[in-house]
């Protein structure tokens, strides 16, 4: 995509927020201000797999950990909100750059259950740490009165808040769209596809795999943020290892090959959820269902059958104007 197609789709995606935020209900933004969350958080899950090739089973660790950073700066009142919110992403950077040295060098299934188990280990931490993150009964965040200058009463209306997840979102795919357009992007395309002959080229892979790890995280960790500022809550279920198999979920029904599939899966997810569930009490069997068939049919997701799609309508026009000439 060139960066005037990424231009002009970041335009019309943020006027479309701003037609849903005037013409949506207030419960219908606040439906889909969960979703935009949790796109945010599958589109970190989705980036590590793009990128690296990896699958994660305990990202839930940095979108749980995102909301007990920012609570507890609050609440030691160490430093203004803002501040505390630029500190918790940066501390997650850090921390996740410094795992992914070690545990990207686990090839295949064995770094899922690698990162399983460490978010695992953070959940019963925050699960029996009840001084410091409340226990299992969670601990509810001290916003301010004012953040960014905004009235926390404004702030956290359904469409104040549909609109900051929106937007947090567009400019997430925006950075994301544009740094994978430079040379970083290549090389960690290069190492996913072929790390030894990534090498073999003078290519140091470790860091680069590091790199896309520690973005991913990053990514998650804006989502565990936009959590926190929707509900004013964390618990230790936030940490758990079935919030990175329904991130998961999303990845696949949405498609990873594309960079927005990740989102759209997420938006399926909760619509399913939300219309399914007033007619059937076991909706996860039949949104199991609608996965296996995507599995099957579509193994690029969503996403990636739209994406198809698009180009097979465009390639007899192509054709024609080759034969033209």
């Amino acid at each position: 995509m060139s960066i005037q197609r990424i231009g002009v789709s970041t335009v019309v995606a943020l006027a479309l927020g701003v037609g849903m935020t005037l013409g949506g209900s207030a419960n219908l933004l606040s439906l889909l201000t969960q979703a935009i969350i949790y796109a945010v958080f599958a589109i970190g899950v989705g980036l590590l797999l793009r990128q690296n090739g990896m699958v994660s089973f305990g990202h839930a660790l940095f979108f749980g950990s995102a909301g007990y950073v920012v609570g507890i700066l609050l609440q030691l009142k160490a430093m203004p909100a803002e501040a505390a919110i630029l500190v918790t992403l940066l501390v997650l950077t850090a921390v996740a750059f410094v795992m992914g040295l070690v545990i990207v060098r686990v090839p295949g299934i064995a770094f899922g259950m690698l990162t399983l188990a460490i978010g695992q280990m953070f959940y019963l931490t925050a699960s029996r740490s009840r001084g410091l993150t409340g226990g299992a009964d969670g601990m509810g965040i001290e916003w301010p009165s004012a953040l960014f200058g905004m009235e926390m009463s404004r702030l956290v209306k359904p469409d104040m808040m549909f609109l900051i997840c929106w937007v947090t979102l567009v400019v997430v795919l925006l950075l994301l769209s544009l740094l994978l357009r430079t040379r970083f992007g290549s090389i960690t395309e290069a190492v996913r596809d072929n790390e030894e002959r990534a090498r073999f080229i003078g290519i140091r892979t470790l860091l680069p795999r590091a790199a896309v790890y520690a973005l991913s995280a990053t990514v998650t960790g804006v989502a565990g943020l936009l959590s926190a500022l929707n509900t004013g809550f964390v618990s230790p279920e936030n940490l758990h290892w079935s919030l990175s198999g329904v991130a998961l979920m999303m990845v696949v029904v949405g498609g990873h090959k594309v960079l927005w599939g990740p989102a759209l899966g997420a938006v399926v997810y909760f619509l399913a959820k939300d219309i399914l569930g007033h007619y059937a009490s076991h909706w996860m069997a039949i949104f199991g269902i609608t996965l296996i068939v995507v599995i099957v049919f579509s193994p690029t997701g969503i996403a990636g059958a739209l994406a198809k799609l698009v180009q097979g309508k465009s390639q007899p026009g192509a054709l024609a104007r080759t034969l033209g000439h």
